[in-house]
């Protein structure tokens, strides 16, 4: 067993998401964003009109933090709902010109950051890297 803490997996791809939330956090003030705001932006560009409940699976964050989230797009005039919706409580979200444009300028600095961490890794090892990423993450789940 080890006993030094920062020789654990675990503790390793903690400090590598932080070190990766704090590039982020960074990059996307200059565009007034958060990373759940902008997550929430590429996903709405990909698939416009996700619910609040996809949209939180898509971002990691609960649906009250969603909604939070939600709002505060909105408010900011780059997402659009619907004040009620034909299906039930889900209100489909959609990217306003302005929430594009925002988008646009947010991420060229998320894929430069992106590109860093890419680089971090021999091209010949990548591919074997996220293979294992993606075995670490389906390990614990439930």
């Amino acid at each position: 067993m080890q006993n030094d803490v920062t020789e654990r997996l675990g503790y390793r791809l903690k400090r590598a998401a932080a070190a990766l939330r704090g590039a982020m956090d960074k990059a996307l003030r200059e565009h007034e964003l958060t990373v759940p705001q902008y997550a929430c932006l590429e996903l709405l560009d990909q698939q416009p009109g996700l619910s609040n409940a996809e949209l939180a699976r898509g971002t990691f964050v609960t649906r009250q933090s969603m909604n939070v989230v939600l709002r505060g797009l909105q408010s900011a005039g780059l997402i659009t709902r619907p004040p009620t919706s034909d299906h039930g409580r889900a209100l489909p979200a959609t990217l306003t010109e302005l929430g594009k444009e925002r988008l646009d300028r947010a991420r060229a600095a998320v894929y430069a950051i992106d590109q860093r961490l890419t680089d971090a890794v021999p091209a010949s090892r990548r591919p074997q890297f996220l293979s294992d990423l993606d075995r670490l993450a389906s390990s614990l789940d439930d």
